[in-house]
C-alpha cells in the first residue's frame, strides 16, 4: 500500500495540500473563542509575522514528518476498510499524540525565540486545540488519498 507520505507529498500535489493545510490553521484558530482562544489567536499572529509566508513555509517543511508520523493510522483506516476522516476522529488523542511529537521536536529545535516562546506558552493547550482540528484534517487526508 502507498504510504501516505508518497501520496500528500508528491510533485503535484504537495503545493495544494500545503495551501489547504495553511487554510484549515486559519479557520481553526479563527473559530477558538474565550480567553484560551485570545490566547491562541494572539501567539498565531506573532508567529504569522516572523516573516511573509512563514507559517506556509513551516507546513510545506513538516508536511512529510507529519505524513510518516500518521501513516500507520492512515494504513490501519485503510485495512479497516472505513473512511480516513472518520478513523482519524474516532482516533484523535493518537493523531494528536503523532503530531504533537513532531511540532514539539522542531520548537525545540527553533532558533527564533518568539517562535519558541510563543509554543511554550501554547504547549499546554495543544493537545485538546490539536484534537478539536481533527476532522478537518482527517477529511483534506481523505480527499487528497481518496483514490488511493
Amino acid at each position: 500500500m502507498t504510504s501516505l507520505a508518497d501520496l500528500l507529498t508528491n510533485d503535484g500535489k504537495k503545493a495544494v495540500v500545503v495551501d489547504e493545510c495553511c487554510v484549515l490553521i486559519d479557520e481553526e484558530v479563527g473559530d477558538k473563542s474565550g480567553l484560551s482562544g485570545l490566547a491562541i489567536k494572539a501567539g498565531y499572529g506573532a508567529i504569522k509575522g516572523v516573516s511573509p509566508g512563514f507559517v506556509r513555509s513551516v507546513v510545506g517543511d513538516l508536511l512529510p514528518k507529519f505524513a510518516k508520523a500518521l501513516d500507520p493510522l492512515y494504513q490501519e483506516a485503510k485495512q479497516s476498510g472505513g473512511q480516513v476522516g472518520s478513523y482519524f476522529t474516532q482516533h484523535r488523542a493518537r493523531v494528536a499524540d503523532a503530531l504533537l511529537a513532531i511540532t514539539d521536536v522542531q520548537a525545540e529545535r527553533s532558533r527564533s525565540g518568539l517562535v519558541k516562546g510563543t509554543y511554550d506558552r501554547l504547549r499546554g493547550s495543544a493537545k485538546k486545540n490539536v484534537e478539536a482540528t481533527v476532522p478537518r484534517l482527517g477529511k483534506l487526508i481523505e480527499r487528497h488519498t481518496s483514490n488511493a
